[in-house]
């Protein structure tokens, strides 16, 4: 049985990475964790020139992650497009139960270690949003059904956030999915807060600012200081 978040936001560049390398920088002390990127598009060739799309990478050096923490394994696409297109662009196809053997894998081997305290939860990082496609039939929401891990939402904080979050959350419960909070992204918004915690029934966890420059240091001053005071995202699925 899997422990752990899945990150997924209500839309694509939303803030999911960031989100993702916090909850590693806040909660690395309380629990062992791994973070895992499934489905990744936009992996280019270092030497092509064009920007190559790498959140594990990311993560990494937001997070100051060790290999251990790292699994980066998974479906990796050239294209910057959603993932079953990038896929039928390079000949291939994704599956949820491909991608789902993969983190089985990696599970058995943290299951055998004989401490349960000492097995690591997943922080794991959607493709995009809850309905981005994988494949002709499945989307990333029947990824998140199958992992059967808590949800954090990484929603923006800006005009048109209140209906694109509680959508979000709409879809992720008639799906029967566990929403464990939700983290708003840009300048602070109380209003739109509100809004999403009263109409969503969804608490929000925290209300992250765009960091300039984007550092480790910013990041981690940040998470330790307003990221989950609650603790609910630790009790819901890190624990």
């Amino acid at each position: 049985m899997f422990r752990g978040i899945f990150v997924t936001g209500t839309d694509t560049n939303v803030g999911k990475t960031v989100v993702s390398a916090a909850l590693m920088t806040r909660y690395r002390a309380e629990a062992p964790l791994r973070y895992w990127k499934p489905i990744q598009t936009g992996i280019r060739d270092p030497g092509s020139g064009i920007r190559s799309d790498d959140d594990t990478a990311e993560v990494a050096r937001l997070a100051r992650a060790s290999d251990a923490e790292i699994f980066n394994c998974g479906v990796r696409l050239q294209d910057p497009v959603s993932p079953h297109l990038a896929a039928h662009r390079a000949g291939t196809r994704i599956t949820v139960g491909s991608v789902v053997a993969l983190a089985k894998e990696a599970d058995r081997a943290g299951s055998r270690i004989p401490d349960p305290a000492s097995r690591p939860r997943w922080v794991i990082e959607g493709a995009g949003g809850v309905l981005v496609p994988i494949n002709e039939r499945e989307t990333m929401a029947d990824l998140m059904h199958a992992l059967d891990l808590p949800v954090v939402v990484a929603a923006r904080s800006t005009l048109g956030t209140i209906n694109h979050t509680l959508m979000t959350i709409e879809a992720l419960r008639r799906r029967m999915l566990r929403v464990a909070g939700v983290v708003m992204v840009g300048d602070p918004n109380d209003e739109n807060r509100l809004a999403i915690e009263k109409y969503g029934a969804a608490e929000v966890v925290g209300q992250m600012p765009r960091f300039d420059p984007l550092t480790p240091e910013a990041l981690s001053q940040w998470a330790s200081r307003e990221l989950d005071r609650s603790g609910v995202l630790f009790v819901t699925g890190l624990r």
